[in-house]
């Protein structure tokens, strides 16, 4: 019983400090002029700096010709010190902005992404489970005509534009292969709502050799388990080697960057992360990978980046694959997203990342360095076919 009499009086005295520190607080915040030398300086400095912000907001607001939001006003000011921290990776978002930064975008269309040619629109990957996939079109394949019309010298938005249509609606496409248009073929696609596209993989033939090939678009949740399934598919299929492109993917998540490096590597470290307020994270490979004996070759370009880069220096740092293309972005730090009490957020820079090796890839702080030199360069056409020509020929010889 005694006990229980303590404990009661310990919570009041706990809860009357409480109350009197408040007190205090809130009176002193009244009377800076009360407080000790060495701590109203600090005090009244703070208070006086964000005391002159709340006064321009205030002017603004009452004198300006025009009637202007108070929380405009807000999102600007804090805009406006992010800007002044010179990091093109760190921004303000307001409310909209922040609720949909991680939602997954979707989009009208049959699941391919298209580069201009003279001929019409060449296929450069089709998306795994896409409208397009399930018709059996592939990569380096030539759209001609759009039900019916032409495309051929067809501006692109317009020649996109005809592809696009409405959810549940049918698009006839007349699409040719290597051969040209004496080789052509008629498709007849209906177009669905797509998330946005993450993983492709695709089956080549080289020298008798078949080469498995998957590209990865982003590391967004969940993109590792969309890779495993793509590149355990290619494995099932008889894919003797495989092909990482990772040509455009400017990064994401790192904690997905951490899952896809352990897709292809057994074990040891995959990246190490620091920053000023926060401790050191060391992140290793977490199990699951493919043999280490099916040869791999990672394709990279200048929009390499991030968290691409984090996982394309483990699989080199690891001598796990062959990295063919050109250097990387050259970016040595990462993001977070810090929500704020107006439903808007910062995505803020706090920290740096290294290789398992050590290395830094980027400039310095928040500048851009000279990212991951690959082994086998190639000098020109690397968001062309001839990049994954090369990619997929460096493969074979590790395959024969």
């Amino acid at each position: 019983m005694s006990s229980i009499r303590h404990h009661i009086t310990l919570v009041a005295i706990t809860l009357a400090l409480v109350l009197a520190l408040l007190a205090l607080g809130l009176w002193l915040g009244g009377h800076p002029e009360d407080l000790p030398g060495f701590v109203r300086g600090t005090f009244v400095a703070s208070h006086n700096e964000t005391k002159v912000v709340d006064e321009a907001i205030e002017t603004i607001e009452k004198d300006y010709y025009r009637p202007v939001r108070t929380h405009s006003l807000t999102s600007a000011s804090i805009g406006g010190m992010v800007s002044s921290l010179h990091d093109p990776y760190s921004e303000y978002l307001g409310p909209t902005a922040f609720k949909g930064f991680d939602a997954p975008t979707t989009f009208t269309g049959i699941g391919v992404t298209i580069k201009e040619v003279p001929a019409g629109l060449r296929i450069v990957n089709v998306f795994d489970g896409s409208p397009a996939a399930r018709a059996g079109l592939e990569g380096g394949e030539v759209i001609e005509k759009a039900d019916g019309h032409a495309l051929a010298d067809v501006p692109l938005d317009h020649a996109v534009a005809l592809i696009e249509g409405p959810p549940g609606s049918d698009v006839q496409l007349q699409v040719s292969g290597q051969g040209g248009s004496r080789d052509a073929k008629d498709v007849k696609l209906t177009r669905e709502t797509i998330k946005r596209p993450i993983v492709s993989s695709k089956m080549e033939t080289l020298h008798g050799l078949r080469l498995g090939v998957a590209y990865l678009a982003a590391f967004s949740e969940g993109a590792h388990s969309e890779l495993a399934q793509a590149v355990h598919k290619l494995l099932r299929e008889g894919a003797k080697g495989l092909v990482f492109d990772m040509r455009g993917n400017g990064g994401g998540l790192v904690s997905e960057a951490q899952l896809v490096a352990s897709l292809f590597i057994k074990s040891g470290v995959i990246v190490t992360t620091k920053g000023r307020s926060q401790p050191t994270v060391v992140l290793h490979a977490l199990g699951g990978a493919i043999p280490a004996s099916i040869p791999m070759v990672v394709l990279v370009d200048h929009s390499t980046a991030s968290a691409a880069e984090i996982v394309t220096a483990a699989l080199q740092d690891h001598h796990r694959a062959t990295v063919v293309g050109t250097h990387t972005y050259g970016k040595g730090v990462f993001q977070e997203l810090e929500p704020l009490s107006n439903g808007g957020g910062l995505k803020l820079t706090v920290g740096e990342y290294f290789t398992p090796n050590g290395r830094n890839l980027g400039g310095g702080g928040v500048k851009e360095g000279a990212g991951i030199t690959p082994e086998v360069m190639v000098k020109s056409g690397i968001d062309t076919e001839h990049g994954l020509s090369v990619a997929l020929q460096t493969l074979a010889g590790e395959v024969g």
